[in-house]
């Protein structure tokens, strides 16, 4: 790496990991970034403004996701790139299902940027579970309309094996559950009708979907009766994010914890008892020294449970500023990128070994 520090690597991450059993891990299957931007003008409430939208296209914006990516995958070791989109962006401001030609065709560049790099593309759709403040299935868009969404895009890269479909990015304040469920459900069945029927699909639960009340707040249980339309859960996968700092908001320069005890070890023992896995898709923190520690201890952990954490995606890289308190997008100077300190030191499988891409 490019990045000259002091900080010594810390000791726990180490290419070989043990699990419980003193049996020696296999590596995480992904570790990424989000490639952030055409969320850009999205709220917690469900709100998006298409023209606040900045894409990580230069073509576009001038931001050159494409040659962040290709470096993120050639000096890193990444292999995975969520790609952050609101659903107002998708459909030019309509609350519909029916996508806008121009629009989907902007973020389809994004994608097909992603693509050529041979990593994995994460289609995620930035709304929080609402459209213009009112929550899919419980007073706002319709599960039918939802599902009308998810049939558009998924029909569009049906046979691309890399893409991945992240139903709904950090659904949060969810009065019932269950009746969110059924929403996800509607969207599962929609993008394997629409002959989608191997690529992956990440279910999010409430509270942010967050790794520590996964499993205490609900959202396991009930998102485990999520089904394939053929009675399978085959590559249905759990959707968890997890902050290092405070408040655990993701808002803070400083990290606090490494979230094993809170967070991972209760939820990586309710997925190994149901047979299920889970994606860390975004994490991240301040490019400090105690975000490279705890981070460095959060991704060893998931590593020692690769069997059942698939890897972890760090928030953000694409059209952010690098003074951006979680900004992880890497600075070209000369020939050559440099990378924020916490990928360098912590993130990049290139430094922890322990990720498929380079283990």
């Amino acid at each position: 790496m490019t990045i000259k520090s002091s900080y010594t690597f810390v000791a726990a991450a180490l290419s070989a990991v043990t699990v419980a059993n003193g049996q020696t891990s296999t590596p995480l299957k992904f570790a990424g970034v989000n490639i952030a931007g055409f969320d850009f003008g999205c709220s917690t409430d469900g709100t998006c403004v298409p023209s606040q939208a900045v894409p990580p296209v230069y073509q576009l914006s001038g931001i050159d996701g494409l040659s962040q990516m290709q470096h993120f995958v050639k000096d890193d070791g990444y292999n995975i790139f969520r790609l952050p989109v609101g659903w107002q962006y998708l459909t030019n401001g309509q609350m519909t299902g029916v996508l806008d030609e121009t629009h989907f065709s902007n973020y389809n560049m994004l994608v097909s940027d992603c693509l050529s790099t041979g990593a994995h593309c994460e289609i995620d759709i930035h709304n929080y579970a609402r459209y213009d403040g009112q929550i899919i299935g419980q007073g706002g868009p319709s599960n039918e309309i939802f599902a009308e969404l998810w049939s558009n895009i998924a029909s569009y890269w049906q046979n691309e094996t890399n893409v991945i479909f992240g139903v709904m990015n950090e659904p949060h304040d969810i009065p019932d559950i269950t009746t969110w469920a059924d929403s996800v459900q509607a969207a599962v069945t929609a993008i394997r009708e629409a002959g989608a029927t191997t690529q992956m699909i990440l279910l999010p639960g409430n509270d942010w979907t967050s790794a520590e009340t996964f499993v205490s707040g609900g959202s396991a249980e009930a998102l485990s009766m999520v089904q394939n339309p053929d009675g399978t859960t085959t590559n249905l996968i759990m959707d968890v994010h997890k902050y290092l700092d405070s408040d655990g908001s993701g808002t803070n320069t400083e990290c606090v914890t490494n979230n094993i005890d809170d967070a991972w070890s209760p939820l990586s023992t309710w997925l190994r008892a149901n047979g299920r896995q889970a994606l860390n898709t975004e994490t991240g923190g301040g490019d400090v020294d105690s975000c490279v520690s705890y981070i460095s201890q959060q991704i060893s952990y998931q590593a020692a449970n690769s069997d059942v954490i698939l890897g972890y995606v760090g928030w953000s890289a694409g059209s952010f500023a690098t003074n951006y308190v979680l900004s992880e997008v890497p600075s070209y100077s000369g020939n050559s990128w440099e990378d924020t300190l916490l990928v360098s030191k912590a993130m990049s499988p290139m430094t922890n070994l322990l990720v498929s891409s380079v283990a």
